[in-house]
């Protein structure tokens, strides 16, 4: 079994401190919603985030899209053997159902998401559901998955065979850690929960080239394709 967390996800709701702000007001008009139900996205907020602590970093859901897209199609998952969960740098979590589809197209995705940070689950009503959200810290939710190896992906860690590692140990339950951020270190403490830090590659890579890569190595060495 492969469990991956994206960590330290740059995926929040829009700050109280920005509500006011005549972009923002604009936009959650426009939307139907309060500011502060909209998810964080720089790509529309950039002009208004500087006076947020590190600003330069946040408001990139675009990154957990392209990853849960890419992740939520494999066959991996599609063979139950792949669970995937987001952790945020508020500390909450998102479940993700193996049986999910989520949308391709970015603005049905990003309202999807608010709907998930308001009514806490999605579809609200369901036994269950595609997508559910908890409060949860990054060592809290490695504690709950209770794997047998840690790998935490790291520009600063060693190179590894992924394929070579993942055949050596495939009868066991190992859990990748991915940043989900776009430059910069992990805000949570998890070099402490790491049995290895590695890298790939000798170049910074995107979160999502990264997944696609564990995920195909692991399903190379289980000879699922």
């Amino acid at each position: 079994m492969l469990s991956i967390i994206i960590a330290d996800s740059e995926l929040e709701l829009v700050p109280r401190k920005l509500a006011n702000y005549p972009l923002i007001k604009k936009l959650a008009k426009r939307k139907g919603k309060k500011p502060w139900e909209m998810i964080l996205d720089s790509s529309k907020h950039h002009p208004v985030m500087k006076g947020l602590k590190g600003w330069r970093r946040r408001g990139r859901p675009d990154i957990i899209h392209i990853c849960l897209l890419n992740a939520l199609d494999m066959p991996l998952c599609r063979e139950g053997l792949l669970k995937i969960y987001v952790h945020t740098r508020h500390n909450k979590v998102v479940y993700i159902n193996p049986n999910a589809r989520l949308p391709r197209n970015y603005d049905r995705f990003i309202g999807l998401f608010e709907q998930l940070f308001k009514e806490g689950r999605v579809p609200p009503n369901a036994k269950e559901p595609l997508l559910e959200i908890k409060n949860g810290s990054l060592n809290d939710l490695i504690k709950e998955i209770n794997p047998e190896i840690v790998l935490v992906f790291s520009e600063n860690g060693g190179k590894i065979d992924l394929c070579g590692f993942f055949k050596e140990n495939k009868d066991k339950h190992i859990l990748a850690i991915i940043g989900g951020f776009p430059h910069g270190d992990y805000i949570s403490n998890v070099y402490s929960e790491a049995d290895r830090i590695v890298k790939i590659y000798n170049n910074t890579l995107c979160a999502w080239t990264v997944l696609n890569l564990v995920i195909s190595a692991y399903t190379l060495a289980l000879r699922i394709v």
